[in-house]
């Protein structure tokens, strides 16, 4: 047996502590999308962790087999939900991710290529989401004289760029985000002041979900802060194993939000002066309570990143706890509602979306048959492992049609542009929208 030299970011203490915290029971199987779809050990969380053992004993490279599993899994973290043991594998996942995108080759086109892109997308796009506006309005054209309908009739595009362009939603003038600097005032009395993280993908092509969350919390009391120069969450970078470039993205965002009420050097004023830091999206939400996990060696940062963290809050959870005016407006459908994996599995937020969709008079919520398995969306997942996301969200439409029902309930940007896309392919008579775009609905009828 040829043996390799380990990379040592898989050879650390708290690296095989994590690897040997797996029992190797597979009660993680059953919830695993892509187990589900290959019947493949090597597909599974379980046969995932034997070859992170693999690699850091030095038995395998981090080429071929390992590279090609650790790639095709989702990192829903579903199976962290379902193992008995506590198994970390989303930082397994993270460490894994990682260490395969830092041992890429750096020499030759290829790369040159591959880390000019990254470069334009992460670092000139997403860490400045407000460039990403001008881009959503030229779509906006493209959509309207007819251009995006006729690609998806003729399917000339490869199937990666098929899929980029089928995700993308219908735009509009309130769909595609508007500079915001001044506060959102509360509407009755007024009960604390919070900040929104406005997103990056989010605020350019979802715009309206933005403003719907800000409506939500000012009838409930909340002023509400737009902190200048945030950046993405970083979870865009980590979904392809550029943990540095989302170090960078969370002191971004430390930065703007620690700003904004005026403190000396920022430090503080955000930790104590808002309530709450809210954002709308399962994944941003993740991604943004872990930084203090994800900034835990910076001696700066490490300390902010806790207390800032700690203010997270996802828009749900939120109102579950402070929904002061329940809405009156009566919505006679019936909604069923499809959960974001990292709203579900690495936040723990289960409940509270659905006693919101309870709160709303006339609504007949009808569960999904699997709640707990991933759409598809994963990120950028549906982008970089186009066929076998494709048969992840064709199994979840099915899941969804059963349901008959007339409105599918998000709480991520990414599941909400996946549903769109699957209720346009397989032809369903249904509505999606976010979670809040249903409750602002209820307001104002």
């Amino acid at each position: 047996m040829t043996n390799h030299s380990p990379p040592a970011s898989l050879t650390t203490p708290h690296f095989k502590s994590l690897l040997d915290q797996c029992v190797h029971c597979g009660l993680c199987l059953p919830a695993c999308p892509t187990y589900a779809i290959d019947q493949t050990e090597m597909d599974g969380p379980r046969g995932r962790i034997l070859l992170m053992n693999a690699a850091a004993d030095g038995r395998i490279d981090l080429q071929g087999s390992f590279q090609q599993h650790i790639e095709q899994c989702l990192g829903c973290r579903a199976c962290e939900t379902a193992c008995p043991s506590g198994v970390q594998y989303g930082e397994l996942f993270e460490i894994a991710r990682t260490t395969i995108a830092d041992e890429q080759p750096n020499r030759g086109i290829k790369a040159d290529i591959a880390r000019a892109t990254r470069w334009f997308t992460l670092r000139q796009l997403l860490a400045k989401p407000q460039r990403l506006h001008p881009i959503a309005r030229l779509l906006r054209i493209y959509q309207a004289i007819g251009l995006s309908a006729l690609l998806r009739r003729v399917r000339l595009l490869p199937h990666r760029l098929r899929t980029m362009e089928a995700l993308l939603p219908p735009l509009s003038a309130a769909s595609i985000g508007h500079p915001t600097t001044a506060p959102a005032p509360a509407i009755g009395q007024k009960r604390g002041t919070v900040a929104l993280l406005l997103g990056c993908v989010q605020d350019a092509f979802l715009g309206d979900v933005n403003a719907a969350t800000v409506r939500v919390l000012q009838r409930n009391g909340y002023e509400v802060h737009f902190p200048k120069h945030q950046s993405c969450c970083g979870a865009a970078p980590l979904h392809i194993g550029q943990a540095e470039i989302a170090r960078d993205m969370a002191r971004q965002n430390i930065e703007a939000f620690a700003t904004a009420l005026g403190g000396e050097n920022g430090e503080g004023a955000a930790e104590d002066g808002y309530i709450a830091i809210i954002n709308n999206a399962g994944g941003c939400g993740a991604t943004l309570k872990e930084y203090g996990h994800l900034l835990a060696d910076d001696p700066t940062y490490a300390a902010r990143a806790k207390k800032f963290a700690a203010k997270v809050q996802d828009i749900g959870e939120f109102l579950a706890a402070n929904l002061h005016v329940p809405p009156t407006g009566k919505i006679e459908e019936t909604v069923t509602y499809v959960e974001s994996c990292h709203l579900r599995h690495a936040q723990g937020i289960i409940q509270q979306p659905r006693q919101l969709l309870a709160a709303i008079p006339g609504l007949t919520l009808i569960e999904l048959k699997t709640p707990e398995i991933c759409c598809g969306s994963a990120g950028v997942y549906n982008i970089l492992q186009p066929e076998m996301a494709d048969e992840i969200l064709d199994a979840k439409m099915d899941d969804v049609a059963a349901t008959a029902a007339s409105i599918i309930v998000t709480t991520n940007a990414g599941c909400q542009m996946q549903m769109i896309r699957g209720v346009r392919e397989q032809k369903i008579n249904a509505q999606v929208l976010h979670l809040v775009q249903l409750l602002d609905q209820a307001y104002t009828i």
